[in-house]
């Protein structure tokens, strides 16, 4: 969309500096199709909000980052230099030079952008038509909540950041940004997860669209980064007495391909390989889940049976993060592929692979293992594997959260115990502490519920913990808690940089 309108300002400078032919100029001499074909139907309509779709694909690099940056995993890869922008992350090195930084800011302004298009175009097109069709409300509650999910993706990683909601954004009008204040970032992501909230519908016949529950559980996550636990909790409790989700019995399940889109999925990201489109060079790649590729054992390979296929050895989970889990808890081995042991306990498989070059600790992220079968065309970037955002046991534990910091301990416990007697499947290991212990309790039962899953630092930062968690790691107080404003931006836009960066 935006590329047909770079390109017609191109059209115009050209024209306008060689002669007056301008004034009669018709973009179709040129374009076969231009914004004012665009808009003009229904289906119009429906494909635009798809495109708002397609840049949450792009942010999948934000789950590694959540792990790396904290004490559940580090970088891994072939080398210190390999994947420099993950490296500089785990060390907290980190600099506004970063690849990995950068592509997620301009994922998350492409989709802002592409929502603001659509939404400028709500009520008429650009020719002045109005197009009205059944569903049309709840469809633009899509584009509401995608545009929330992009800004708080953003105020998570950088903090303050341009705030823009009228239009896209022009050439000219880019290079005047500057950082609105987190609070009034947060203040736009209410307005509009509510105004989703109010025209979504509880379910959606294609798997991967955007529900009321999710706008609800998004709208509930943002109120407890915002520590607002009297706002959160009648939000998640409408989630949670609407009965619409449920805990799957099976942990491991809900990872694999079988589990995409089950009963305890609140919000899914979707990727698929049923294109081998590919692209070495920017955040886009291909339409699969980079991450995966990552994660993978290196040179891993055996008997037909085996499923793994190969990957790059990177974002491995710590020993740390594994002695953290108690005898009994049936997320470890679904979190944890402690590949030596796997090796063992199949002979049968004739494993061999290669030991992670750097950072080695024996252990990588089952929950994103490549596996054979699962990718097409440049295999790498085609991974189908959809991410897991908001999974019901986190409207739960975000339930708990909100309970025990306005006073209702026993019902914070009830909910927090709800996953664990998923988790060992007995009522042996509940959790019967208060106050502050039953806090820490379930900070430490959201660690373990959500390893891999990029939630540990964001948690550690939004609840002050960061700084003692990991000051032995690198991290500073003061710094730290958001990541560098792309060097890029700030040449672009003249933007202010973070503290101490």
């Amino acid at each position: 969309m935006k590329y047909i309108n770079a390109s017609l300002i191109i059209v115009y400078l050209f024209f306008v500096g060689s002669c007056n032919k301008w004034v009669d100029y018709n973009p179709h001499d040129d374009f076969k199709i231009t914004d004012q074909d665009y808009l003009k139907s229904e289906s119009d309509y429906r494909s635009m909000v798809v495109s708002v779709y397609t840049p949450v694909q792009w942010l999948n690099q934000m789950v590694p980052v959540g792990d790396i940056a904290s004490d559940d995993a580090v970088a891994g890869g072939e080398s210190a230099s390999d994947i420099l922008p993950l490296q500089q992350i785990d060390d907290f090195t980190v600099n506004p030079v970063n690849s990995t930084l950068r592509d997620l800011w301009q994922s998350a302004y492409e989709g802002i952008n592409r929502a603001n298009y659509i939404l400028q175009y709500k009520q008429t097109n650009m020719a002045g038509e109005t197009i009205e069709f059944a569903g049309k409300d709840a469809l633009f509650g899509e584009v509401y909540f995608l545009r929330a999910f992009y800004y708080f993706s953003l105020v998570k990683m950088f903090g303050d950041v341009p705030l823009f909601t009228n239009k896209r954004l022009t050439l000219s009008e880019s290079r005047k940004l500057t950082r609105a204040p987190k609070a009034e970032v947060y203040v736009q992501i209410e307005k509009d997860l509510q105004e989703a909230i109010s025209v979504l519908p509880n379910v959606q016949v294609q798997k991967g669209r955007i529900t009321k529950y999710a706008a609800q559980a998004l709208l509930g996550k943002v109120y407890i980064y915002q520590h607002k636990h009297n706002d959160a909790i009648p939000v998640l409790e409408n989630i949670i007495s609407s009965k619409a989700y449920s805990l799957v019995e099976d942990y491991a399940s809900i990872y694999l391909v079988s589990g995409e889109n089950g009963p305890e999925s609140v919000f899914e990201i979707q990727y698929s390989n049923t294109s081998p489109y590919w692209n070495w060079g920017g955040p886009t790649r291909g339409q699969g889940n980079y991450a995966v590729q990552q994660a993978g054992v290196r040179g891993i390979s055996g008997s037909a049976e085996m499923p793994y296929a190969p990957g790059w050895s990177s974002n491995l989970p710590t020993k740390a993060l594994a002695n953290n889990y108690q005898a009994g808890d049936q997320r470890k081995d679904a979190t944890l592929l402690d590949i030596e042991a796997y090796k063992n306990a199949h002979p049968t498989y004739n494993v061999t692979y290669q030991v992670a070059p750097y950072k080695n600790t024996g252990l990588y992220n089952n929950k994103l293992q490549p596996r054979k079968g699962q990718t097409s065309g440049q295999i790498e970037l085609n991974y189908l594997n959809n991410y897991r955002t908001i999974r019901y046991s986190d409207v739960l534990l975000m339930a708990a959260e909100a309970y025990n910091k306005t006073g209702n301990d026993l019902k914070a416990q009830q909910y927090v115990n709800m996953v664990r007697r998923r988790a060992f499947k007995d009522d042996a290991h509940n959790i019967v502490q208060t106050g502050t212990a039953l806090f820490d309790a379930i900070m430490n039962e959201r660690r373990l519920e959500f390893a891999g899953d990029g939630e540990r630092f964001f948690d550690l930062v939004r609840t002050g913990k960061a700084a003692t968690t990991l000051s032995t790691l690198g991290f500073v107080a003061g710094k730290h808690e958001v990541f560098p404003i792309p060097q890029e931006e700030i040449n672009i836009s003249n933007l202010t940089q973070n503290p101490n960066y």
